[in-house]
């Protein structure tokens, strides 16, 4: 295995984990409805993009949650919230089923994300990113990795809320044999430890409203585009997306990054926790470790 490989977990998703065509949609008036609301949405987080940086605190999380929450319903989801969040700084930590997931922890905790390069070139999002002090990790550089985490130690220690998806990489949110290999990455786990942060584990989970069911119309899998699966979101009925903020894990200086991480996912996806391999040292750290 290379370090790529590393950096890159795989989910065991195919077509088959997206729901059927044929599954009741929008008709297509409201889809363009929702599609024009969505830019405009999208249009002014640019104009946000450029009044956050001299925004008080305050004034900027609540923009950025305004601005999310808006999005969402402009998409036509439903958002639930379930739980408190801690009034202090926390890496706040999810499962990742979908680029919607973004939205949905910025719409619960204006906190600053923990994206991939390649996210600050995208038109409109990737200025409104950089703009909210999102942390850029290049994969095509493992050993950038410590320094990474330091400077999410360091957005901590500031004061600020870092949200982080230590699956690594989305997945249906269904099948046990889905999930991407090696469940949570514990390397962000030390920047938790570092700054002495609790660490919040959030569940992230959407159904249909109209049946209560699970599903995976938000899904975004395998070799699919963004726009194909913007438009499945698009035309998706009763579409509603639930954030469950579970109880703060609080580490101690001296703990394991590989069971707090553990004990995370273990919160996220109602699953025992695994025991974890030996540590390592903090400068060995990968996408792995």
């Amino acid at each position: 295995m290379t370090a790529g490989d590393l950096w890159r977990p795989a989910s065991g998703c195919g077509p088959d984990c997206l729901p059927p065509a044929a599954d009741p949609a929008v008709p297509a008036l409201r889809r363009a409805g929702r599609l024009v609301g969505v830019l405009g949405m999208l249009l002014l987080g640019v104009g946000l993009a450029g009044l956050l940086p001299v925004l008080p605190a305050r004034e900027r999380d609540a923009a950025v949650r305004g601005w999310a929450r808006g999005t969402l319903r402009a998409f036509g989801i439903r958002l639930v919230v379930r739980g408190r969040l801690p009034r202090r700084r926390a890496l706040l930590v999810a499962n990742h089923v979908s680029w919607l997931d973004v939205l949905a922890v910025l719409a619960v905790a204006p906190a600053r994300m923990l994206a991939k390069r390649e996210v600050r070139a995208w038109p409109l999002v990737g200025q409104l990113a950089a703009a909210a002090g999102t942390v850029f990790v290049d994969r095509a550089r493992p050993r950038d990795l410590p320094a990474t985490v330091g400077r999410v130690a360091a957005a901590l220690r500031a004061g600020h809320p870092v949200a982080v998806f230590p699956e690594g990489t989305t997945w249906c949110g269904e099948a046990a044999d889905c999930r991407p290999g090696r469940g949570f990455r514990p390397a962000m786990f030390q920047a938790a430890v570092d700054a002495g942060a609790p660490v919040v584990p959030l569940r992230i989970g959407y159904r249909c409203a109209a049946t209560g069911t699970a599903t995976t119309a938000a899904a975004f899998l395998g070799d699919e585009t963004l726009w194909d699966s913007v438009r499945r979101v698009l035309a998706a009925r009763d579409l509603t997306l639930s954030v469950a903020v579970t109880a703060a894990l609080h580490p101690a200086a001296d703990a394991d990054r590989r069971l707090l991480a553990r004990a995370a996912e273990s919160a996220v996806h109602l699953v025992p926790a695994r025991r974890p391999a030996p540590s390592v040292p903090v400068g060995m750290l990968d996408l792995a470790a």
